[in-house]
């Protein structure tokens, strides 16, 4: 059985998706952008700026389903250039222990939606 998680702290899906969908103990998150959930707008200043709307967009998809970033195993991080990774790594890396970590990939992509530069979705356990 799976349960469908959304929340008005994060981004509402612009397509035929939901923000994530819980099956038993595992959530699965869509990929999340820097849509800024009160204005509806990109947050585009700078890559750092830009992560740290994505990162917060996914907090908020895991507070819903009553989880932290404790709780991620698996991320998954497109980036639309890779020399913006060490920044990327940065702020990400902020949100997490280094001890405990997820698992992760991080993929070069020719485009993302709305021509964002960065897209990041989690898999998370209770």
């Amino acid at each position: 059985m799976k349960k469908i998680i959304t929340t008005t702290e994060a981004p509402a899906p612009i397509g035929p998706y939901n923000q994530a969908v819980l099956t038993g103990n595992t959530l699965y998150t869509s990929g999340q952008i820097a849509i800024n959930p009160e204005t509806s707008e990109l947050v585009l200043e700078n890559i750092k700026a830009e992560t740290t709307q994505v990162m917060n967009n996914l907090k908020a998809v895991l507070k819903a389903a009553d989880m932290t970033f404790e709780n991620v195993i698996k991320s998954t991080i497109f980036i639309s250039n890779m020399d913006d990774f060490v920044n990327i790594n940065e702020v990400y890396g902020s949100y997490f222990d280094d001890a405990t970590a997820p698992a992760r990939e991080t993929v070069q992509v020719a485009r993302l939606p709305k021509n964002v530069n960065v897209e990041i979705s989690v898999i998370a356990i209770k």
